[in-house]
């Protein structure tokens, strides 16, 4: 049986505040939606509005939605389906960990390289939106690329994430940023300071769905020339790498 098409009150029937220009729009976007699906306002098998539905809602630009939607995947709460849509699968978070567990030591060494990522990478991926050109474009696109295929291969994709954030600060046509990139190398990637047995091997493919995901939205922002939303994409990727790392922290 073909399911329901939404109708124009079930947009109206989500209690949702439109939003400013500040701070990071798609986090909002995601907390107001996680907020009402972990409180029952949204249910389990109920579909959320359209992209379109949803942006007259917040006020926000389809890039900000699919970020969002991104977010509320990676907890485990909704599930998109071509022709389908996004449906409620659960209402409590579970989210993909790449680690059974994680020395204090290393969960610290793994904040702090965070924190600098988070203060650089941003305005990095700002920079490369700005002034790309044609090889950096091909060399952008090939490292995605070789991401897709090392996850695909059922690798940790760590010499292939690297090389992909190495691109962007080499997009950036300052050569401090690549050398930040040169001087930590792989160490800036949180997946290549753990052991292989603090590696949880259930949920790699999930996880690294997920990175590819955000991945690919930071490519087409750079790409599209959008400076603004390459800068928001690569942040929102670092802060969930933060967020979800500083959980050990609290184990």
């Amino acid at each position: 049986m073909a399911g329901k098409s939404e109708s124009p009150a079930a947009v109206a029937q989500l209690n949702v505040q439109k939003l400013s220009r500040e701070g990071s729009l798609s986090l909002h976007v995601a907390d107001q939606l996680e907020t009402l699906i972990t409180s029952g306002g949204i249910t389990v098998g109920q579909k959320l509005p359209t992209e379109n539905g949803l942006c007259e809602s917040f006020g926000v630009s389809r890039t900000v939605i699919r970020e969002a939607i991104t977010h509320l995947k990676s907890l485990g709460l909704v599930e998109t389906r071509r022709g389908v849509g996004t449906t409620v699968i659960r209402t409590s978070a579970v989210e993909a960990m790449p680690a059974e567990r994680i020395s204090p030591t290393t969960v610290e060494d793994i904040l702090h390289v965070l924190e600098l990522r988070l203060n650089l990478e941003p305005a990095a991926a700002e920079l490369a939106a700005r002034r790309h050109d044609e090889n950096d474009r091909r060399i952008l696109q090939e490292k995605h690329d070789a991401f897709i295929r090392a996850r695909a291969e059922k690798t940790q994709a760590r010499t292939e994430d690297y090389e992909f954030h190495y691109a962007i600060a080499a997009a950036t046509k300052n050569p401090f940023f690549k050398a930040f990139y040169e001087q930590l190398s792989q160490s800036v990637i949180p997946r290549a300071k753990l052991m292989s047995v603090e590696i949880n091997t259930a949920a790699t493919d999930k996880y690294l769905a997920r990175v590819e995901e955000e991945h690919t939205y930071i490519l087409e922002a750079i790409l599209a020339r959008d400076p603004e939303t390459a800068r928001e994409m690569m942040y929102q990727h670092l802060n969930r790498a933060r967020n979800m790392y500083a959980k050990f922290q609290e184990a």
